[in-house]
């Protein structure tokens, strides 16, 4: 079966180099039923076109002169009910060398392994990032992707990369999607699409591919950093080609194939983890009228059952970005990680959103980030010392503007990359530090202190000074009101 393909680059047979048929070449079907292998072999959706001898006949469909050639493409041996083995001669949608794949060892990841051997003829390279998951869930990975049909894993560490690269410049901007997210799993899917594209260059492999629906954001968040990096790569999306519908078929395929369930208790929430957040949507969460539940929240305590003494934290930042906590350097990974451990016990960072899906339709979801909320709200203070009015109303509306672009999946664009380069010049002299205090759910500022402060006492103190002469007031009131005065005298008829 040859379906949905997405690749264009036409050959002199109106095929790309991948075997598959081109958009413009997908519209009427075509079946035909005979080859020498005894195989059923289906053309899906090849549309009409207009080539000069590529093997189309004036309807569209592929002439009788060339179906030899395109049985040739696509034809699979019926011998092994399992995972096609035809390497040279396709799959069941056409032939790729070999895929690197977004693998988490939960079921869907581990179905589209054998999926992707059977309908592209391919090897499959998993591919795992740690941005902050938790040890759990990278045990025993290696084990399950081979014996899925992986030809190896590869995990890569990322998570130093993924704080100081990725959530520090949206720190230092201020970027905030819809009031509320703090853009969690926005940032992690750019820096893991990344890594895989290294792998693929670093495997040879000519195609990469993810477990995300065609629902939701993340699918968009991945093949746009993918376009953005390397647009040779072919890109594979299961869930929008596949007839899996649902956990029940997705089971029953992997023992079809012989592919190990995993055993894990699914979980009614649907849920991603890194070091900045963890989310969770789905099951009572659907109903914009319903309070999530106690025992749903993994990184925060109930505010209501935190600690009755509160707990001062001392930040410390350079340039916009956090380097210390109570006076102790540490590295971005790490800082995070201490204050996730520090906000999750007093209830910090809990936060529960109607957004705006990328896609159109509105999500539901609530989110655990208790170490990102310390460091919002401290470069915020930070800021009010060191940032002047104009230049603050300034980065405040460009912040949204990044934020859209974060959570639109558009890392790489060079619009956010520009953003970027005023975000880090206009933050330059953000460095101080800024005691919190923390107290069941609430981080309130007590302390700034910056050697760029813009504040003077001797200039905002309620006692007479040398700089400021209050009297100046009367005239600068005078030419600030002048448009509002000249108003009023004319609806007046003064």
């Amino acid at each position: 079966m040859l379906c949905h393909p997405h690749k264009v680059g036409f050959s002199s047979r109106g095929f790309n180099r991948g075997g598959f048929v081109s958009r413009a070449s997908r519209k009427q079907e075509s079946t035909f039923c005979r080859s020498k292998l005894g195989s059923s072999i289906m053309l899906r959706h090849p549309h009409k076109v207009s080539f000069s001898s590529s093997g189309f006949d004036e309807g569209g469909f592929v002439s009788r002169a060339s179906r030899k050639q395109v049985i040739q493409a696509v034809a699979t041996s019926e011998t092994d009910a399992g995972v096609s083995e035809g390497s040279k001669n396709g799959g069941l949608q056409g032939k790729l060398n070999k895929v690197v794949l977004a693998y988490s060892g939960g079921l869907d990841t581990s179905v589209i392994v054998p999926w992707l051997r059977e309908n592209y003829g391919c090897e499959v390279v998993c591919f795992t990032a740690d941005v902050g998951q938790g040890i759990k869930e990278l045990e025993g990975l290696e084990a399950k992707a081979k014996a899925s049909g992986a030809c190896q894993l590869v995990v890569k560490d990322l998570k130093e990369e993924f704080v100081r690269d990725y959530i520090f410049p949206c720190l230092r901007a201020g970027a905030i999607y819809e009031r509320k997210y703090l853009l969690g799993t926005s940032m992690a899917r750019p820096v893991i699409a990344k890594a895989m594209v290294d792998v693929a260059r670093e495997v040879g492999a000519d195609a990469v591919s993810h477990g995300c629906t065609g629902k939701g954001n993340d699918q968009v968040r991945f093949e746009l950093t993918f376009f953005a990096l390397n647009p040779e790569l072919y890109v594979v999306a299961p869930w929008r080609e596949w007839d899996i519908t649902g956990r029940e078929d997705a089971i029953e395929y992997a023992k079809k194939h012989n592919v190990p369930v995993p055993v894990t208790k699914k979980s009614i929430y649907s849920r991603d983890r890194n070091l900045w957040h963890l989310s969770h949507e789905g099951d009572i969460l659907e109903d914009p009228a319903n309070e999530p539940r106690k025992d749903m929240y993994m990184m925060s305590v109930d505010p209501e059952d935190a600690p009755n003494q509160p707990e001062y934290l001392e930040i410390g930042i350079v340039a916009g970005n956090p380097v210390s906590v109570n006076g102790k350097d540490l590295s971005p990974a790490t800082l995070l990680s201490e204050l996730n451990e520090i906000g999750g016990r007093h209830g910090i960072g809990r936060i529960d959103m109607v957004e705006n899906r990328l896609v159109g339709m509105k999500s539901r979801g609530v989110y655990e980030t208790p170490g990102g909320t310390i460091l919002y709200t401290a470069v915020r203070e930070l800021e009010s010392l060191t940032l002047d009015r104009e230049t603050m109303q300034v980065k405040d509306s460009l912040a949204l503007k990044y934020a859209e672009l974060v959570y639109a999946g558009r890392w790489f664009d060079p619009l956010r990359v520009s953003m970027d380069a005023f975000m880090e010049e206009i933050t330059k002299t953000t460095t101080g530090s800024v005691t919190l205090k923390l107290y069941k759910g609430s981080a309130t500022v007590t302390s700034r202190k910056s050697p760029y402060s813009l504040y003077r006492e001797d200039i905002s103190s309620f006692e007479s000074g040398q700089i400021y002469n209050q009297a100046d007031a009367a005239g600068f009131i005078r030419l600030y009101g002048l448009p509002m005065r000249v108003r009023a005298m004319l609806e007046k008829g003064i």
